[in-house]
């Protein structure tokens, strides 16, 4: 068996229904020399079994099958141990890819060495007949700043290739159950000279009952994941400017969590409901208001108020009202 080229890692989950599409998918690259990392996070629907079902009909396929459940960022890290490609990716294992997905990345890479990580072209499937390009403008390549900058408001997405050695010095941060990968993304294109898009396709399935799509108090592990990075961003020296950047759009992060807090806290269990009000508070408390601007720093509604939790509780409770009384 030859060397791969790229690695895939998939975690898995629970995801019988759409496993067999996602492996068939990888099984069909016209890139052949690929090595496919499956890692089933203690599935109970019969996910392991279809696993060995591909591990036993093709040599490309390796299982890991983890004893108890952790979540996405600790299973791909389990794979991203053993890999072996010169560039690495990851495929959700309820989303596929075109059959030339991969080449088409790795061809991108071949033409331009100084490139750390490339971008497919994503398609958001909800149904057949309802599909969607990510909202992106296209582009043909950016600096690793420009990127990680784009991505801090996803007007670039996060579903990409990386080049192995910024994967490993970089694995995923699993410092929440949810979202922190964004963080690892973030860090990939800040560690690139060169950011690329490729247009081999990556189709995104939309569930109404993923973690974004959810009103539950796991949203509000996005204020642990954004924590992380800032302390991240301060490990590996980044310069002011990005720090100020990352720490304004937390805020913004906290100030979105307290509305969905204030719009959803009644229909949250009490215990759900005094977690997430902690979280807020343990968030709001680690600003450093010296680096927000001056809009996020005085507008009403956005005033951070570090001496009193209480007055700014009051400021966002007086905010959201009005907002509701407005219809916004």
């Amino acid at each position: 068996m030859t060397e791969p080229v790229v690695t895939i890692l998939v975690a898995v989950y629970n995801t019988a229904t759409y496993l067999r599409p996602c492996l068939d998918s990888l099984l069909r690259q016209t890139l052949h020399d690929i090595q496919i990392i499956c890692i089933d996070d203690a599935s109970t629907d019969g996910s392991l079994t279809i696993l060995r079902e591909y591990e036993a009909a093709d040599e490309r396929v390796e299982i890991i099958a983890l004893p108890t459940n952790h979540g996405q960022a600790f299973a791909r890290n389990q794979g991203l141990k053993t890999a072996r490609g010169q560039y690495i990716c990851f495929l959700d294992s309820d989303d596929w890819m075109a059959d030339d997905c991969l080449e088409k990345a790795v061809k991108t890479f071949v033409s331009h060495p100084d490139t750390g990580c490339v971008l497919f072209h994503t398609l958001y499937f909800y149904a057949p007949d309802r599909q969607e390009e990510y909202p992106m403008q296209p582009f043909e390549r950016l600096t690793g700043h420009d990127a990680f900058v784009l991505s801090l408001t996803w007007k670039i997405h996060g579903v990409y290739m990386v080049r192995a050695d910024i994967h490993r010095h970089y694995p995923y941060d699993e410092s929440a159950h949810a979202f922190s990968d964004d963080n690892t993304t973030r860090l990939h294109y800040l560690a690139s000279t060169e950011v690329r898009y490729c247009d081999g396709i990556y189709y995104y399935r939309q569930h109404a009952a993923s973690v974004s799509h959810r009103v539950d108090v796991r949203r509000f592990d996005y204020l642990i994941a954004n924590r992380s990075m800032k302390e991240k961003l301060h490990e590996i020296g980044a310069s002011r400017d990005i720090i100020s950047l990352y720490e304004n759009h937390r805020w913004l992060n906290i100030i979105d969590l307290y509305m969905l807090f204030f719009h959803h806290r009644n229909s949250m269990s009490s215990s759900d409901a005094a977690l997430a009000l902690h979280l807020l508070r343990e968030a709001w408390a680690s600003i450093d208001v010296s680096l927000l601007t001056a809009r996020n720093r005085f507008k009403f509604g956005y005033t951070p108020l570090q001496r009193s939790w209480f007055f700014f509780r009051l400021q966002e409770e007086i905010y959201f009202s009005l907002r509701k009384m407005a219809g916004r």
